[in-house]
């Protein structure tokens, strides 16, 4: 592994943080407080090549290398986490599906689509009743002629009310457990298929996250993706990859943690000197930068080896945990480094705050990922 960043990857850097300061960070505010997802923003980055960051350029993509990936989740994860969002579910958990488990038609079909930003995918797993149990799910497909037809509840759907594409997971065969789960391809406007906002959110307030509802909803036979039975399978890795741009935009919020205490720190005075000169804010500092370069290396250490083709799901989940909590802890300190002025939106570190919470439930939760990472090391087998 190699620490040093090589041209491309510096480049994808500066411009990833150009665009994030330029376009992202100025309203970041705005739209938090009116719970709206600037869809404008996010098809803008199609132009850097941002929404097809790893899918290869013959289906649109940029072709980036993985540790590039990271690095464009970290900078616009730094600037807003539900922008962040947004874009590892196009890129991480429905791109790159596609890519791994399409027939070649759907490659064709759907991927440039995604990397221009004309179209918007999710990816439909969780149910009201099926979260951390992945296997128990109760939406249901049967197959009908050359039709499905799909029933069934899917909730906290990132991205699911503005989709044109969503990947969704049902029972085709409730005989088989987890091995008669199927995954399909459902379009925009198919009969029977509709979404409902979810408003109210702790945090990540401007991203759109719906319910979607299947009432005996009609698809074409080949939607199915990665073939029957597979769909356990299909979503397991989906999440390897969602897990890993979840992890690169934690290290984002724990860098825009430090960036924000450390001006603030030099500018705010107390006891007649600035607040930077006191020992107990340079400890809350200190290990933010400490968390901060742990979280970034285990990042890197997952990309490596998705570059090298070799199997990162112990690794992966490492690094979503760890990130995840380090996020939680420096934004936690961060708003108390603020004092009053953290516990208001008039700085970044309250929207930190809020932000990083939902990055230790959803992908799987801390408790999920230390189930992974213990069973590898046990030596016994996951039920995840």
């Amino acid at each position: 592994m190699d620490f040093d960043l090589t041209e491309e990857q510096k480049m994808v850097k500066d411009t990833a943080r150009k665009f994030a300061e330029a376009e992202i960070m100025p309203f970041a505010r705005e739209n938090d407080i009116k719970e709206h997802f600037p869809i404008e923003i996010f098809k803008n980055m199609a132009e850097l090549g941002f929404l097809g960051g790893p899918i290869p350029e013959k289906y649109g993509g940029a072709g980036l290398d993985f540790i590039s990936d990271a690095i464009i989740f970290e900078e616009i994860g730094r600037a807003d986490s539900s922008i962040r969002t947004a874009l590892s579910v196009q890129v991480s958990i429905v791109g790159l599906t596609i890519l791994n488990w399409g027939t070649e038609a759907q490659k064709q079909k759907y991927l440039p689509k995604l990397c221009k930003g004309e179209f918007i995918g999710c990816f439909a797993l969780t149910e009201p009743n099926a979260g951390s149990d992945a296997a128990n799910l109760s939406t249901h497909a049967v197959l009908k002629g050359n039709e499905w037809v799909l029933n069934g509840t899917k909730t906290w759907i990132s991205s699911g009310g503005i989709a044109d594409i969503s990947i969704v997971f049902a029972v085709t065969d409730k005989t088989k457990a987890h091995h008669g789960i199927t995954a399909f391809i459902v379009d925009k406007g198919s009969p029977g298929f509709s979404t409902k906002d979810i408003k109210g959110k702790l945090g990540l307030r401007a991203s759109n996250t719906s319910e979607l509802i299947f009432q005996d909803c009609r698809i074409p036979k080949h939607a199915v993706l990665g073939g029957m039975g597979n769909g356990f399978a299909v979503a397991m890795s989906a999440l390897d990859n969602g897990r890993y741009g979840v992890a690169a935009g934690c290290v984002g919020i724990i860098q825009g943690c430090i960036d924000a205490c450390a001006k603030y720190a030099k500018e705010r005075q107390q006891f007649g000197k600035p607040i930077a000169g006191f020992q107990l804010i340079q400890d809350k500092i200190a290990r933010m930068v400490v968390d901060c370069d742990a979280a970034r290396l285990l990042v890197y250490r997952a990309g490596h080896l998705k570059n090298k083709g070799i199997k990162n799901t112990v690794e992966t989940s490492i690094a979503k945990y760890f990130a995840s909590e380090a996020a939680n802890r420096a934004a936690s300190d961060a708003v108390q480094i603020f004092g009053a002025y953290g516990y208001s939106n008039e700085y970044p570190v309250e929207r930190y705050f809020r932000d990083a919470k939902v990055a230790t439930i959803y992908e799987g939760t801390s408790e999920i990922q230390k189930l992974i990472i213990g069973s590898h090391v046990l030596g016994i087998k996951a039920f995840v």
